[in-house]
This record gives structure tokens, sequence and C-alpha cells, in this order.
């Protein structure tokens, strides 16, 4: 079963895909949105990969260092056993400030016995653009693409370079290591110092994880989603919807996407999940909430340098994504084309700014922040909603990115209102009045208009959108952001009638109506943990518990998600691991975990 059955290493800077056989098979320098270094998972005879060659004798396990992002990778015969160690360095190196190289350690601990393996080291970058040039000095081995000599890696290692380079079989009899950097480095490189990076990543992970709430059931599955959602923070505070491009949403369709941006929905959604697992005391510059804090200094810096918005941006605030292809590449399981950059950012979604809107309420509740800070954010909600006033009467392409014809969406106007009501409070608390009263006037205005156009009497629920019947998973959010309560009749008849069109094998369709693509053929993991929290919500707890322990198991053999399923194989496909799922995890995990209090008083 192809389960996209890899874990995932990095450091807020980039990260590295990793097959359960311990291949490195996706890894972009020296950033996320970097050309790839290795790129099997979309071409497995150009994309290049890296890892280990041993007799078919060998059983291969995997798993991750118990609370960290380190990946073990434990390979077992009678001749002898060998665990991999992946991690990429990140800690704290000075009081505010992180060290987080763009480089790849893969330690080798030698467990028992003489172990044979071989290093398979194929590097192809620059997405397998141009030949391979690769140069063995006394140090390390340096490679480049002749596409572009200027981008090098070099890889250090105490094993003979020439045996890794000729692929020759090594007699495993102590511990070794092998460091891919993007930089030459400055000072020797040898196990002593791969050591003392492996324990200071370590010791990072370990504090990052106690600074999270614990829970007395599913806190290993909450626990490994926050750690998922961490890797995909950017250090300055951007947040991917993923860390990999054009996994298709089905096998052999053209739904393939670049998802190494920051998505104003997306990436407010993970970071309210985050406050929401924060740290129980104030500790507002480390941990889930240090993440919050910098992602609202990014959105900050972002938004405010120019007032004509976007649904997302490049990772370091760019507005021009622009989308091609690369026809060079297979595409992963033949899904072609394979894409870089994303024309999404020309589309209006006009729902985005709802759930910007309820993170700047958080960060005005939960957050701490200096005069200044308020103040510059006081004059970005305006700029925001003075934008929704203005368009939320206008279609729009709604959640789920559709590339026709705009649309009335339901879902959009929803989030409209949320972006009006939230802001509205926010204007109580620093009591603009005037504003307040402006803002719910026009957040009423909405509520009129979604309960006169979006309510069909002939199926008994709110519809897609104004135009049509069709049902939509997104209809779920209108009572969690509080449009309706989950006591009134309409929301109930809604989840009912949502569930009878759109669930199917223990699955959901976000929607099953055509769009431009066609109609939809494979489930989309958040919409059925959506699914779970409006069952929970309108009574029905038994159900919702099963469905969600029977969609814990879709998980791939690490508890990682992607962004779609497949209705009969339940195999994961879609971009991965993706932020939607697992924030959808976590938010769903709450409805029936319980913090345990006890530890609060033992955390430093």
């Amino acid at each position: 079963m192809n389960n996209l059955n890899y874990g995932i290493i990095g450091n807020s800077r980039t990260a590295a895909l990793i097959s359960d056989r311990g291949r490195i098979e996706w890894l972009c320098f020296p950033d996320f949105d970097s050309p790839s270094v290795f790129a099997a998972l979309l071409d497995r005879a150009k994309g290049g990969s890296f890892g280990f060659e041993v007799s078919g004798s060998y059983a291969v396990r995997q798993s991750y260092v118990p609370h960290t992002n380190i990946l073990s990778t434990r390979f077992s015969a009678d001749e002898g056993e060998f665990e991999v160690l992946d991690y990429m360095p990140c800690y704290r190196s000075f009081e505010k400030e992180h060290y987080l190289p763009a480089e790849l350690y893969r330690y080798i601990r030698l467990v028992r016995g003489r172990p044979r393996l071989a290093i398979d080291y194929a590097p192809a970058p620059n997405y397998a653009r141009g030949e391979v040039s690769l140069r063995v000095t006394p140090e390390y081995v340096e490679t480049c693409s002749s596409y572009d000599r200027k981008d090098r890696q070099y890889l250090y290692s105490s094993l003979s370079l020439d045996a890794i380079v000729e692929r020759r079989e090594i007699t495993l009899e102590k511990d070794e290591f092998l460091l891919l950097s993007y930089n030459e480095k400055a000072i020797p490189i040898d196990i002593e110092r791969e050591k003392i990076e492996y324990c200071r990543t370590l010791v990072y992970w370990l504090n990052w994880t106690n600074r999270t709430k614990k829970y007395s059931c599913y806190n290993d599955v909450i626990e490994r989603s926050m750690l998922v959602l961490k890797l995909l923070s950017y250090y300055n505070g951007a947040m991917l919807a993923a860390v990999t491009t054009s996994l298709p949403e089905t096998i052999g369709e053209e739904r393939n996407w670049d998802y190494r941006f920051c998505w104003l929905r997306d990436a407010s959604m993970s970071i309210e999940t985050m406050f929401r697992v924060g740290p129980t005391r104030n500790i507002v510059s480390m941990g889930p909430v240090g993440a919050a804090r910098r992602f609202m200094k990014f959105i900050q810096s972002t938004l405010s340098a120019s007032h004509d918005f976007q649904i997302m941006y490049g990772i370091r605030g760019e507005r021009t994504l622009t989308e091609t292809t690369l026809d060079h590449l297979a595409g992963y399981a033949g899904s072609r084309p394979v894409r870089i950059g994303n024309d999404a950012y020309r589309q209006r979604q006009n729902d985005s700014f709802g759930y910007l809107m309820d993170l700047i309420y958080q960060y005005y509740r939960l957050m701490p922040g200096t005069l200044d800070e308020i103040e510059d954010m006081w004059e970005l909600v305006k700029s925001i909603l003075d934008n929704v006033s203005e368009n939320w009467r206008n279609p729009d392409k709604g959640i789920w990115e559709i590339r026709g014809e705009g649309q009335h969406f339901v879902s959009s106007k929803v989030m409209c209102w949320v972006a009006l009501d939230r802001g509205a409070r926010i204007a109580a608390m620093l009591r603009k009045h005037a504003c307040a009263e402006s803002w719910r006037e026009e957040a009423e205005a909405i509520r009129r208009d979604v309960l006169e156009h979006g309510w069909k009497e002939e199926i008994q629920s709110f519809s897609q959108s104004y135009g049509n019947l069709a049902l939509d998973s997104s209809l779920l959010l209108m009572e969690p952001y509080g449009f309706i309560p989950a006591a009134d009749p309409r929301y109930r008849k809604t989840v009912l009638a949502v569930r009878k069109a759109l669930f199917h094998k223990g699955l959901m369709y976000r929607y099953n109506n055509e769009d431009d693509f066609g109609v939809p053929s494979s489930a989309f993991t958040m919409c059925t943990f959506w699914l779970i929290r409006a069952l929970y919500v309108i009574g029905q707890h038994n159900e919702a518990k099963t469905l969600f322990n029977q969609m814990l198991r879709n998980g791939n053999h690490l508890g990682l998600f992607s962004e779609h399923l497949d209705f009969d194989t339940k195999e994961q496909s879609g971009n991965f691991p993706q932020a939607y799922s697992h924030l959808a995890v976590v938010n769903t995990a709450l409805l029936f975990a319980e913090e345990d209090d006890r530890l609060g008083f033992i955390r430093p």
C-alpha cells in the first residue's frame, strides 16, 4: 500500500521527507521554497534520493524519538543492527536567537554486531534540471548542477568519501555520521561535533513539547500534530500549507498544486490551534505561543506594506507567486503536471479575512502586547475591515479556490460576518465605539443576507452558494465560528444533510458537484474531522468518537496526514504533511481530551 509512508524532519527553515526505509526523497535547500536537491517523490528515475542499501535479510522499523522531530530508522538482521537518527540542527544559540542552519545530519548508531551497508547518495539539484557534477575533496563531496553552478551542496562524513561515491559496501564497526550542508563548513566536523548537535537539538524539542498542555487521552496524537505544525512554521513566522508541491489530490489527475506558501486562511487556523494548546503559563517567546507571536509580526509587516490584500504570500512576504510547470519530471505516481509557484495568489477569496480576524481577536485577548504593537495592529484591523465591508457582497472563489467563475459562497459570507464580528469586539475592547457600532451593523446585514439567500427550504439545509442547491463541508464551520448555535434546528438539519450528501465510505467529500476540473474523486481529510465536531456538538457523541478513532487509523505509520484520502483504499494523497489536516486532528482530539492540570506546576 502506497500511503505516503514518510517521516518529516526540519528546523523551521526547511524540511525533508524520509521514507520508511530511511531514504530521503524530498529536500529543498536552503529554504522550504528553494529548488529541490532530492525529489524522487516526484520522479523516481530523475529526482534524486539519499538512502542506505542493505541486504534483503534486514528488517526496517521507523519511529520518532519520543516528544521530538528526530526520526529513527532501525535496520536489523542476524549479522548486526544499526539505527539512523535523522535531524536538522535547531536550538537556541543566544537569548533571543536560534541556530537554524540549512543542513541535515544522519547519525548512524551501531547497536550490535557488524552490520553491512552501502550509502546511495544521488543528489539531483534544482529539480533535476541539468547535469550533476560531483567533486570529492579530502573534506567533503561537493555537488552542483549545470543548471546553476553557484548552487552547491556539501556532504561531510566520518566514513570514506570515496566509498560513499562508489557505493562500496561498508562494515559498520562504530558510530558514524553523514552531514549534508548547503554551506561549506568553517569549522572541522567530526563525530563529537555531531553528537553535540544531536544533544542540543534533542533538548530543544523536549523543551518545546514540554511547554504545551498535556491531556489525559489522545495526548500523543495531539503532540505529534503540534510538532508537525511547528515544522511548517518558517522562522520569521510565516506558516506553510505543506512542505511539498504537486502531490495530486487523486492519482493520475491534474489537481496538483504547490503548497510551499503562506495562505492567510490556513496559517490563521494553524496558529489559532497553537494558541489553544500553548503553555498554561505566560511563556510568550517559546513554544507554540512563540510561533503565534512570530506569525502576528509576519502578518503586520506583510499586510501593512500594502492595502491591496492577497489571500496568500511567499514565506518572506513575496506577492508574486507565478506558477510554472516542470515538464521534465514524471510527477508523483505519474501524475502531471509538476508545478512550482501558485497562481491562486491572484484570486479573491473573501473568507480568508474571517479566519485572520478571528486570530487577531485572540491576539488582543490572550497576548500581552506593547502599546505600539497594539496600535499597529489596530490600523491593520481597520484596513482589513474596510476591505471586507467593500467586498462581501461580491462573488469570490471560496475556500476551495475554484478556478472557474466566482460564486456567492455561503461559507465566504459567513466568514465575512466573522471578520466584522471580531472587529467589533476588538473595537469595543479599545473603546472605539463608533467603529464597533458600524461593524456590528455591517455584520448584521451579512447575517440577514445569509439567512435569506443561503438557507434553502427545498433541501432543508444551507447550500454551498446562493445560486445552487449543492452541499459543501465548509457549511459545518457555521457553528464553531459563532454564526449559528448548535441548538439551532437549521444547523442540525444542515449537519445531517451534509452528512447524507457527502459522507461516503467513512470519509467526507468537500463537495461532490462539478467544478472546473470535473467532480472531485477523493476525500478531503480535514472535512471528516469537521463532521466529527459537528456530530459531537449536536449531541451524537458516540458516533463522533467512533468516527474519530477510525480516522486516526488512516494516518501513515507515524501518524502523519496528507490533504486527501482515497475512499476505497484509504491511501493518502495530496500535499504532505498538511497543516489543515493536522490542525483538524488537534481541534477534534480536544473534544474528547481533558487537560491534565497536575503537570502544570512541574514545567520550567
